[in-house]
């Protein structure tokens, strides 16, 4: 097979590209030995931000005569270096600790200890502590290590490619809890501290070691002996269990599906405050951030949470169990870790869902390759191996899953994944080593699907024309594969060569639908295929089950839309015609959108129904989405009311109004309805601009709950609001410190989409408040900050990225501030365009006015002669 890591498709200019300046090809580095075993021995001093302790690592070398070996330490203080209890010279340039042997190694293993002690440390391990601003918060240290932050807070070989025992011996203050991976061998007990030694039998990866201390509050389970385990901060323990409470049954469940039980000794999920991701797997130890914690309430929503513990139990065997042997191979766990989510999902509310879910991470992949960058999933090519850990990796992985499930069928799956597993336990993995046991598995050769899915970049674009030949009972079915640009140019890699299944569905008189199926073999630009049926099909399934990544426009008949949307099984076919009806538009499509919205029994074809009516823009539609808005499940309210936005009648407006004001049982239906009535109060009902301000007003002081959800809608309406200076002095005030962190950084987000109308003296305002904030080194506040100044058309905002992109701590932010400068730029360049092109207009304008000057002078002239 091909394994192409420099094959990028830069050649579609639309597309910006993925490679940055300072990317560069990344291997696994050269291994002087085996790592056997790691022991941490730490004290935490948790009042002033600082640890000191010694890092001892027992290394097998591969052979003998190593003089000198190279560690990654970054920005730690080193006292002193032994090997097997003798002083080495080192040196240590704040990067990498280089070790200078005094007696070359043999083939037996060595002890290397490292006595160090680190002040205030940036990244790997996290001290959250209450400040003036902030007085509330928890006292809490926690670990980071995924990709390359272990060696931030201990010196190691930090890549994935060493696996280790590890042990892990910490003192802190008493009352505090030290949680980390493996089990807890012992505690003892100090005048005014505690000290913990954990031990992980199986070996790991460094950035899987963790370390969480807090004053949490303990919750216990078990899954068939092994215990489960919850910790959070006191008075959240009903939150844990309706956030977690399903652990122990995901356990069971991903155990019989990758064919292996739990591998380790214990399974705690220890929530934690302000993480800098949603979590992470450590090995038998997942921190989660403390915001996915549901409130009664918030359970109306709770599905993305449940997928949050779903995604990283998975990881437990994904990740885990099997290590990826480089970063560039990350997409194998990712991806299985969101499949698994998709599978959880259909164990527990059934296949539809499971298909909604599979189809909205489609999505999110589709958004990032058309205004993003397009790349292979497998790539060493990176400035950092955090920027490859994208919807590329994530989602685009998890299609890569559902599709070879299709190829495989669901024994066949099974039995593949869980040989892979079996195979690999505690070993490393990279893509091809899941290639082979597919084939040991079921025979099935996946190369070819690997090839154009997974080791190049890009989807087919499917366009589907269907015609009937009443005279020769002959269905005529025309694909073309619209991302090939013409016969002349398509070029190899841009064409997919796929075999995918269609139904010709008939629809009895009882409703019972039955299908004549055949096989389509795509290979070209465009094709089109034949075949004799008994009678006229009544609808038209295109690539049934929907297990191909791909985008899919449907042109066919009205009768044939209308009766797919109505009858097809496949709930994604559905959508399809859904969405070929918002393109079609007009009476006959709003009547058959509008049918679904009230009568479709799973709730995403309902929720999609209402977004293909808001985009009818028909005001026929607006008496249909009304009712829509008594729909018993939250999500098609939701989206229900983001379409009746679309809309600026006084029906729509009152509506919307009437949700905002009385508020719905779900938090996220609340605030959408806030954000949706900001955007509403422009315009032409730009009259109604002070009394949704006032509204807004009285939701800000008295809405306070879960994450900020509804209090967040409004900010998000108020930012809708560009031209209004109110809603601006409205928003800001909510960026500023003290301001609760959900909110504050849903007001930070807003300055960029407010400052688009705004007056110059106000736009001053948000630039200095935007550079203030660029200062705090917080992740998500930098995040925020880049996300405002990205919407911005102003120089200035250029000026600010390029500082974040140069010396933000964070390698996220900078590729995304980076990113970002060429998206203001871009702007700009347009703006300068229609400048000019006014100015342009201006000028001929001027000369027209002069040569009618001219000729009216001339004519009064010849009127003057004659």
């Amino acid at each position: 097979m091909r394994y192409n890591y420099f094959q990028f498709d830069t050649e579609d200019q639309s597309k910006k590209s993925y490679i940055l300046p300072g990317a560069k090809p990344h291997y696994t580095p050269d291994r002087p030995g085996n790592v056997q075993h790691i022991f941490l021995d730490l004290v935490l001093d948790i009042p002033n931000q600082s640890f000191h302790g010694t890092s001892t690592i027992t290394l097998k070398p591969v052979q003998s005569g190593l003089t000198h070996l190279t560690l990654d330490a970054q920005d730690l203080n080193i006292n002193n270096v032994q090997v097997n209890q003798v002083s080495q010279p080192f040196h240590y340039d704040g990067e990498k600790l280089q070790i200078q042997l005094l007696k070359p190694t043999t083939l037996d293993a060595i002890d290397i200890a490292i006595d160090y002690q680190v002040h205030q440390p940036q990244r790997g391990l996290y001290f959250i502590q209450p400040d003036e601003y902030y007085p509330n918060k928890p006292t809490q240290v926690w670990t980071q290590g995924e990709e390359e932050d272990a060696r931030y807070w201990f010196p190691c070989f930090d890549y994935p490619g060493q696996l280790a025992t590890s042990e892990i011996r910490v003192e802190v203050p008493k009352p505090y809890w030290a949680v980390s991976n493996g089990e807890l061998v012992t505690t003892e007990q100090k005048q005014d501290t505690i000290v913990y030694h954990w031990r992980q039998n199986q070996v790991h990866p460094t950035y899987l070691m963790t370390l969480a201390v807090g004053e949490f509050s303990k919750l216990e389970d078990q899954c068939n002996g092994i215990p489960v385990e919850y910790y959070v901060e006191k008075g959240r323990e009903d939150d844990a269990k309706r956030t977690m409470g399903k652990t122990p049954r995901m356990i069971e469940f991903f155990s019989q599906q990758f064919g292996h039980p739990y591998p380790y000794p214990k399974y705690a999920q220890v929530s934690v405050a302000d993480f800098i991701f949603g979590g992470m797997e450590n090995t038998s130890t997942t921190l989660l951030t403390d915001r996915c914690l549901l409130d009664e309430r918030a359970m109306l929503d709770q599905r993305r949470p449940e997928g949050l513990v779903a995604h990283e139990l998975a990881h437990q065997w994904f990740g885990d169990l099997l290590v990826i042997r480089h970063w560039s191979h990350a997409w194998i766990k990712e991806g299985m870790a969101c499949y698994s989510e998709t599978l959880w999902t259909e164990q527990e509310y059934g296949k539809d869902d499971a298909a909604y879910a599979i189809l909205n991470d489609a999505r999110t992949y589709l958004s990032e390759d058309s205004s993003r960058y397009r790349r292979p999933i497998v790539t060493n090519i990176y400035r950092k191996p955090i920027e490859i850990y994208d919807c590329h990796l994530y989602e685009k992985g998890a299609c890569i899953y559902h599709m070879i499930r299709g190829e495989l069928g669901d024994e066949g799956f099974s039995q593949a994944i869980q040989n892979f597993v079996q195979k690999n336990a505690h070993h490393t993995v990279e893509t091809v080593d899941l290639l082979r046991a597919i084939e040991e598995a079921t025979g099935r050769n996946l190369a070819p699907l690997f090839d154009q899915y997974v080791f190049s970049g890009g989807h087919p674009d499917f366009k589907i024309n269907y015609s009937w030949d009443s005279q020769n009972q002959l269905v005529q079915l025309t694909v073309t594969q619209t991302q090939a640009k013409t016969d002349k140019d398509v070029t190899e890699n841009e064409l997919f060569e796929l075999t995918i299944p269609v139904g010709f569905g008939y629809v009895s008189e009882q409703n019972e639908v039955c299908f004549e199926h055949v096989s389509l073999h795509l290979n070209q630009k465009e094709q089109t295929f034949y075949f004799p049926l008994p009678q006229k099909p009544q609808f038209i399934s295109f690539d049934q089950g929907n297990y191909h990544l791909k985008t899919v426009t449907l042109d066919y008949p009205t009768p044939e839309l209308k009766t797919q949307l109505q009858f097809d099984p496949d709930v994604i076919s559905r959508i399809y015609a859904a969405e070929a009806f918002g393109k079609k538009g007009g009476l006959e499509a709003i009547n058959a959108l509008s049918y679904a919205l009230q009568n479709d029994p799973f709730w995403g074809v309902r929720a999609e129904a209402a977004k293909q009516l808001g985009k009818v823009k028909l005001q026929q539609a607006v008496s249909e989405l009304i009712q829509g808005l008594e729909d018993h499940d939250t999500r098609v309210r939701r989206a229900a009311l983001e379409a009746l936005g679309n809309f600026k009648t006084e029906d729509s407006y009152q509506a919307v109004k009437q949700i905002a004001q009385q508020g719905d049982a779900s938090y996220y239906t609340e605030g959408t309805a806030m954000r949706v009535l900001g955007k509403m109060a422009t315009g032409n009902f730009k009259q109604k601009e002070s009394e949704v301000i006032e509204l807004f007003r009285e939701g800000l002081e008295h809405r306070a709950g879960w994450n900020e959800v509804v209090r967040g809608g409004i900010i998000s309406g108020l930012s809708e609001m560009k031209t209004s200076e109110t809603a601006l002095a409205t928003i800001l005030p909510y960026t500023y410190l003290g301001v609760s962190q959900p909110l504050r950084l849903a007001a930070i987000r807003a300055l960029g989409p407010v400052s688009t109308g705004q007056e110059q003296a106000q736009l001053e305002t948000i630039l200095e408040q935007l550079d203030t904030l660029s200062g705090e080194t917080f992740f998500l506040t930098q995040v925020s900050v880049v996300n405002a100044l990205k919407q911005m058309r102003t120089s200035e905002a250029v000026s600010m990225l390029q500082t974040l992109s140069q010396q933000s701590p964070d390698a996220r932010v900078r590729r995304m501030a980076e990113e970002a400068v060429k998206t203001v730029q871009e702007k700009l360049g347009s703006d300068q365009a229609v400048k000019e092109l006014r100015d342009e207009l201006d000028s001929l304008k001027q000369q027209n006015q002069e040569l009618m000057s001219r000729l009216a002078k001339l004519e009064s002239q010849q009127d003057d002669n004659d």
